[in-house]
């Protein structure tokens, strides 16, 4: 659809792109991203014909851009600049009706039934029908920028060049624009290049990326190569750390604000930050802890700083568990959000906790357990589906910053220790008959402050790892013993 070879030229004398080459295929959606100087306006300036260049060869459709007329190239290319000014008072109709102009023909040109139809779809696909009769200069910013988005649309083109699109648009109207105009390179195939300054919002809709650096092509790939950690930092001369989309496979960017005080330092978990009740345990820290949960609130990966084990009756039962915590935090005066919060039917008091140290770092471990509902991993194909209060519930403390991998590693080494722990003391799966690996609905919290020495990994042999291997196993041992203490007196 566009083809771009070895393009140079910029302003007078001023050599602002060098040897620019790629493609945009039809039905692409293709970004175009750099720090600001990088020559990301000048590039979709030369090739929507605007700005000429001093070498190279833009084609549209396998024809030279300057062979085509203006009119011509209207009807293929249609430009949204990232500043878009009206010098006539104009309606919002109007304004859009204006992207017609390429599609009408003869001297006397006549608007009609077709020209007015495409103006009322587009007002409607971009959400201004409403203010159609509106004066252009009464709108706010995000507001012109749709109707200009809209007259852009109007010319019906082949390629849509667009910077910055999302330019003074709120969150949701970002997102309703750039859904269409996917939908639109998906089911129209039509041809999108676009500029964006907005790392995500790239990575998350483009098909390929390509990154200029003063004035040259750094890379150009898909988005899960070009926004890598590194390269990024590097082009940008900022700190940012790359993440999965949580619900997409797309890459996403986050910026790291420069530490402004050193008030997560000298934070040390232990017994201090703990109360505990015939009700509940609580442990509540003065900072925002990272964690990795399996807990019936707070779950999966956040930043917590509240953290509950919550004593439940043995016939607890609610169709909808994670929504009764929710209201019991909030009647108890926790809020939600920043708190990781579990059940158990054992006795709080009978838990163990305990300090843990060794060179450089520490931990401290929480653990409530009781078998009765003891279950073989290997034989729960025997058992019928029924959720239980959980029975043996693990909190793990690290003082020490952890990588993602040490997250993940200290629940398989935690969960290795609890396994040994039943073994040895001979539990029992009462179901199957043989020995246990866990309970039915079993927790496990990893909590760390990320200060401190940097803990790279924790499997069974690494430092941390021994550390939670030791801890967990002695107070999980410590936890059921109370529990069958309590049970036979």
């Amino acid at each position: 659809m566009l083809n771009v070879e070895n393009l140079s030229g910029g302003y007078g004398d001023t050599n602002i792109l060098k040897e620019i080459s790629f493609k945009v295929e039809k039905g692409e959606m293709f970004g175009v991203l750099g720090p600001n100087g990088s020559g990301k306006t000048t590039l979709l300036k030369m090739i929507s014909g605007i700005l000429c260049f001093q070498q190279g060869t833009v084609s549209v459709k396998e024809r030279p851009i300057e062979s085509y007329s203006s009119k011509e190239l209207a009807k293929i290319i249609a430009v949204l600049p990232q500043h878009s000014d009206q010098g006539f008072s104009y309606s919002v109709k109007e304004t859009v009706s204006l992207g017609r102009y390429a599609h009408q023909k003869g001297w006397f040109q006549s608007w009609s039934i077709e020209d007015e139809s495409i103006v009322q779809k587009v007002m409607e696909q971009t959400g201004i029908t409403e203010f159609q009769d509106k004066n252009i200069q009464s709108l706010s910013g995000g507001e012109r920028q749709r109707v200009f988005l809209a007259q852009a649309l109007a010319q019906e083109p082949d390629i849509l060049l667009l910077d910055e699109p999302t330019n003074h648009l709120d969150l949701s109207f970002q997102k309703e624009l750039l859904d269409l105009l996917k939908q639109w390179t998906e089911e129209r195939g039509l041809t999108v290049i676009s500029i964006f300054h907005d790392l995500n919002l790239a990575g998350l809709y483009c098909d390929r990326l390509l990154l200029l650096e003063k004035g040259v092509i750094n890379i150009q790939h898909t988005p899960n190569e070009v926004l890598l950690q590194e390269r990024i930092q590097t082009v940008y001369r900022t700190t940012i750390e790359k993440q999965p989309h949580p619900t997409v496979p797309a890459p996403q960017m986050v910026l790291l604000p420069k530490k402004s005080s050193n008030k997560r330092d000298g934070v040390h978990v232990d017994s201090s930050f703990v109360t505990i009740s015939d009700e509940r345990i609580v442990l509540r820290t003065p900072i925002p802890l990272k964690t990795m949960s399996s807990g019936v609130v707070g779950s999966g990966t956040g930043w917590h700083q509240i953290f509950i084990n919550r004593h439940v009756s043995l016939d607890y039962d609610c169709s909808d568990h994670k929504q009764e915590m929710v209201q019991y935090l909030k009647k108890h005066g926790f809020e939600p959000s920043d708190t990781v919060g579990m059940m158990t039917a054992v006795q709080l008091k009978d838990g163990a906790l305990r300090p843990y140290e060794t060179d450089g770092f520490s931990i401290f471990v929480i653990i409530t357990a009781g078998v009765g509902n003891a279950i073989d991993a290997s034989k729960s194909y025997l058992h019928d589906f029924q959720m239980q209060p959980g029975t043996i519930n693990t909190w793990i403390f690290v003082n020490g910053e952890m990588t993602e991998e040490a997250f993940i590693q200290s629940m398989m080494t935690a969960t290795e220790a609890k396994v040994k722990v039943l073994h040895d003391q001979g539990v029992t799966d009462k179901v199957s008959g043989t020995l246990a690996t866990g309970t039915s609905t079993d927790s496990i919290l990893i909590a760390a402050t990320q200060t401190g020495k940097k803990l790279e990994f924790a499997g069974t042999i690494t430092p941390l790892g021994k550390l939670i291997s030791k801890a967990v196993y002695e107070c999980t041992k410590e936890a059921i013993q109370n529990y069958e203490k309590r049970k036979q007196s």
